[in-house]
């Protein structure tokens, strides 16, 4: 039912023989799950970048606990969206960039590629100066010095590919559950009120331009197109099933690799969101959460010893692989588009330089990661249009067409985003 183990590596090896044994029935519970864990852990540190860290930080301290049910509602998109790009991965065994080549017209495909490499570069600034910030407050090493070496750490990370899929899935998976931990500690350390959190995690308002400004921000640092693009390359060829049968298993087994992953993703940014407003907006420091240095500064003089370390390594760990990660999407970008293929390090080379110029000027760097993500949620609809046009197509999926349903979230979806970008733009350009 599996295909593709006779060009496996010894550890992808194991992996699909498991997965074989998944699909046949003989692994049965948490077992059976095992062998398709993986894919949505790496889609998963996109979401919880040094974009987030801003996003959330300046969220909950300027707005206190008002801006939680975004942070859900952005998570439940997620899981929706990125549920839609593994599908498409599996049913035709082609990434996104791929189909969109074969199926638009040259001069649509051109732009596609152009505007993901541009969000690629905003992806690559966020996930650089996230990682140089991390460094500069734990060891207080020079901001530029401290992006150069993220640079090599993340040089050391992509080299894991040729190990394997496994490896590389192990070691982000690490860095994951690195930044769980910290904000679990920070999160229970800053006593927030339970209450509020529930009610306005289920109870939606806004209030005022600046509230949608920020709402857009988490939804740009949420839902990042270039991981729409990468998780369908991630499972393409990783499990491959000889059927349709078997591809519907597959993906059913994927879709509890999403849940979990987004799940846990979703329970970081909430809890980045509420040590802000406990912490900041509580004491009226609703201004703290816009710098992530005095982030750090606050959480150890108001919620007590190591909570600004804890907040550092939880960044460098988040900016670490993250820009790991948005180097493999690039990869998939301009390979799937127009068929081209540079050095994954060449690349990793490349998309440093707008973050060390950005560093090298001395632009505010938590101003950078605010911006940065609005910029990024202008690129979801070019990613997410063609990904349900794609996946409500019977011919193109089989099985794994989209439902009804799925569809209508889908497109619900679309139109709020591009609903939020348009206010965002107008606001910008005559807003008071």
């Amino acid at each position: 039912m599996v295909l593709g183990a006779e060009h496996a590596l010894p550890g992808e090896l194991r992996v699909l023989k498991a997965a074989e044994r998944s699909l046949n029935g003989e692994r049965r519970g948490i077992r059976a799950v095992l062998p398709f864990l993986g894919p949505a852990f790496i889609a998963a540190v996109a979401y919880v970048d040094p974009g987030n860290f801003a996003t959330n930080m300046a969220g909950g301290s300027r707005f206190g606990y008002m801006l939680l049910w975004v942070v859900l509602a952005a998570n439940l998109m997620a899981m929706l969206i990125q549920s839609m790009s593994a599908k498409l991965g599996i049913a035709t065994g082609r990434n996104l960039p791929e189909v969109c080549r074969d199926r638009f017209p040259r001069p649509v495909v051109w732009f596609l590629w152009v505007q993901a490499e541009l969000i690629a570069m905003a992806t690559d600034l966020a996930e650089f100066v996230g990682a140089a910030l991390g460094l500069n407050l734990l060891f207080g090493m020079p901001l530029f010095i401290a992006a150069l070496l993220t640079g090599l750490i993340a040089f050391v990370i992509l080299g894991l590919q040729a190990s394997g899929f496994r490896r590389l899935e192990a070691t982000i998976t690490g860095l994951v559950g690195l930044i769980v931990i910290a904000f679990g500690l920070e999160v229970f350390r800053a006593d927030p009120s339970w209450g509020s959190v529930l009610g306005n995690t289920v109870v939606p308002h806004l209030d005022g331009p600046e509230s949608i400004l920020l709402a857009t921000g988490i939804l740009g640092a949420t839902v990042m197109p270039h991981v729409i693009y990468l998780h369908s390359a991630l499972t393409q060829k990783r499990v491959v099933g000889a059927n349709a049968e078997a591809k519907r298993k597959i993906f059913h087994f994927e879709m509890v690799d999403v849940v979990i992953a987004m799940g846990i993703a979703g329970v970081i940014n909430l809890a980045m969101l509420t040590t802000a407003a406990a912490v900041f907006n509580s004491r009226g420091l609703i201004s703290v959460g816009t710098d992530l240095g005095q982030v750090f500064n606050g959480l150890e003089q108001y919620v007590g010893k190591n909570s600004g370390v804890i907040f550092g390594i939880a960044l460098l760990a988040s900016g670490i692989s993250s820009s790991s990660v948005g180097t493999l999407a690039g990869q998939v970008v301009m390979q799937g588009f127009i068929r081209r293929k540079i050095s994954v390090f060449l690349r990793r080379s490349i998309t440093m330089v707008p973050a060390l110029i950005v560093i090298g000027a001395h632009f505010d760097p938590s101003r950078a990661l605010v911006l940065s993500q609005v910029f990024l949620s202008f690129g979801i609809p070019f990613a997410m249009i063609p990904l349900v046009l794609f996946t409500r197509d019977r011919k193109l999926m089989g099985n794994l067409v989209n439902s009804r349903w799925t569809n209508l979230g889908a497109y619900g979806v679309a139109t709020m985003i591009i609903t939020l970008n348009v206010f965002l733009l107008y606001q910008t350009l005559f807003g008071s």
